[in-house]
């Protein structure tokens, strides 16, 4: 579920009448105190994180003036809190509270029903106090009246509300503000909607002082004017390898490009932080398990699974590459993956070759072709200047981790003195004499480079059988442009290893990936 930050939740509830305090954003502490200076008295200013333990964590403070309000603003922007990096704040007015109330709505994944929630006893800690939760399920095919809200309401407490008459007035209030919030939920296609707490003010309003929307994932192409980032939840504000990684698979729906930072805890940091590159949902948790028990610790979740193209587990493979201080790579599935493992096996090579980072990577091929994709990895691996090594499902994912773990133990992450710096063939100038366009990227050939039996190898190596020779037996398209384009091509890298393993720099296939901007193996020379 994508979750929208507080000041977000706030706006659409607004625009549906649900009140809510005086207050507007603020990405810079100058603009945090021109807010502040407009109520002129004390406010509340809270960090736009997602996590709900803002207040224990120094998140949601207290300004008695413009003044402090800037110096507390200028704490916590640009800051992790929570584990979260705080882009912006939110100031409220502070509000005179009588009552706290929660009011909620989900999907019960159970009933499979839109789902009411409430509690005469909102506010911080309601998880602990789930036992005050009480449940209207309601219909799918129509909201609820008013009249029912209104009895579920008042099946609760009140315990602390003696005039009767206060009561029902305010029975009747709650009633039409979750009858809103319901219309909230659907309205944005809403997983959960909370308003947390609707306080009750010493003037009789009722107000929602904070509110958290998560909209479905699947719903994001009727969302747009949301402003959503990422449609998938995170558990916290995403980082800027996370918005790139979301660029690459929000329109690419061919198999999965999962990619999740994990906070690097201080009590870790003495332990070896390494890339992890899963291959197949279950095999992938479980592989990330193997990984933590040999002593590693991921800095990243990452699955390119349901039979990804190669250039997608390129991507990945370099995003993961540019994580700072990552001292090994470690990509291990279930062991038994239908995808063919000797696309995944290019994919990684081409981001090793380009990038060639000073750690070592353990690479566990299980699957179909996983003989191709060892054989692969052999091959090319004394290209590379640290050490690569391939295995198949028979290795268990706790073998390759352990086997990791002795390779980071014993190289140091040096540079291998026997490494050769590249095949030869790349380091030759390239001249594309003919290209075209895939769905992602762009594969060029340089005619001068070569004869009738390398160009018909090449020709011959690509599977989809969209490469033809011409009449003077050099390869072109056998389809229109545009159809490579539209995804015939599936971007497999066949025929540029192809070219690489005749010893030619003959083809050339460039996936780019818009904002990764970071020069890798030079970073891995300056950490190493």
């Amino acid at each position: 579920m994508a979750q929208l930050h507080e000041y977000q939740a706030k706006k659409i509830l607004a625009e549906h009448e649900i009140e809510i305090p005086r207050g507007q954003v603020a990405f810079s502490s100058q603009v945090a105190r021109e807010i502040a200076e407009n109520p002129g008295g004390e406010v509340v200013i809270k960090a736009q994180i997602h996590s709900t333990s803002r207040a224990a964590s120094g998140g949601i403070r207290f300004a008695s003036n413009a003044d402090e309000a800037e110096k507390i603003a200028n704490e916590l922007i640009g800051k992790e809190i929570a584990g979260n990096l705080c882009e912006a704040v939110l100031i409220d007015e502070k509000a005179e509270i009588e009552r706290e109330f929660y009011l909620g709505f989900i999907i019960d994944t159970t009933l499979k029903r839109p789902t009411l929630l409430f509690s005469d006893s909102g506010g911080s800690g309601i998880e602990e106090r789930a036992d005050s939760l009480k449940k209207l399920v309601c219909s799918i095919r129509k909201e609820p009246i008013i009249k029912d809200i209104e009895e579920f309401v008042g099946s609760s407490r009140f315990s602390v509300l003696n005039d009767d008459s206060l009561k029902t007035g305010l029975q009747t209030k709650i009633a039409e503000i979750l009858q809103k919030l319901y219309r909230v939920a659907k309205s944005t296609d809403a997983r959960t909607a909370e308003i947390n707490p609707l306080a009750l003010l010493k003037d009789g309003r009722l107000v929602a002082l904070d509110a958290r929307i998560s909209v479905d994932d699947y719903a994001d192409f009727r969302q747009k004017h949301l402003g959503i980032e990422i449609a998938r939840e995170l558990g916290h504000t995403p980082t800027k390898l996370e918005r790139i990684a979301w660029e690459i698979e929000k329109d690419d729906f061919r198999g999965t490009f999962f990619f999740v930072e994990i906070p690097r805890k201080p009590e870790q940091s003495n332990g070896i932080w390494i890339g992890f590159n899963g291959a197949g949902g279950g095999g992938s948790m479980a592989s990330l398990d193997a990984a933590q028990r040999n002593g590693l610790q991921p800095v990243c979740y990452v699955d390119t699974s349901g039979n990804p193209p190669a250039s997608k587990v390129y991507r990945a493979a370099k995003i993961i590459l540019s994580m700072p201080d990552i001292r090994g790579y470690f990509l291990s599935g279930s062991g038994v993956a239908s995808q063919e493992q000797f696309g995944l096996a290019r994919a990684v090579l081409k981001a090793f070759l380009e990038a060639k980072p000073i750690i070592p990577a353990v690479l566990r091929l299980g699957g179909n072709g996983e003989d191709i994709a060892k054989d692969l990895v052999e091959r090319y691996a004394k290209f590379l200047p640290a050490p690569i090594e391939a295995y198949r499902k028979k290795d268990s994912a706790d073998f390759c981790a352990a086997r990791l773990f002795e390779l980071i133990s014993n190289a140091k992450t040096q540079r291998r003195k026997d490494a050769k710096s590249e095949p030869s063939a790349v380091a030759e100038r390239f001249s594309a004499d003919y290209e075209f366009k895939t769905k992602t990227g762009t594969v060029s050939f340089d005619y001068d480079k070569l004869d009738d039996s390398s160009a018909e190898k090449i020709v011959e190596s690509c599977p989809q059988k969209i490469l033809k020779l011409n009449n003077y037996y050099l390869p072109i398209l056998a389809i229109e442009a545009e159809e490579a384009e539209r995804g015939k091509c599936s971007e497999c890298l066949a025929c540029e290893f192809a070219s690489l393993d005749l010893g030619l720099n003959a083809v050339k296939i460039e996936f780019p990936i818009e904002g990764l901007n970071i020069g890798v193996s030079e970073n891995y020379e300056a950490s190493a």
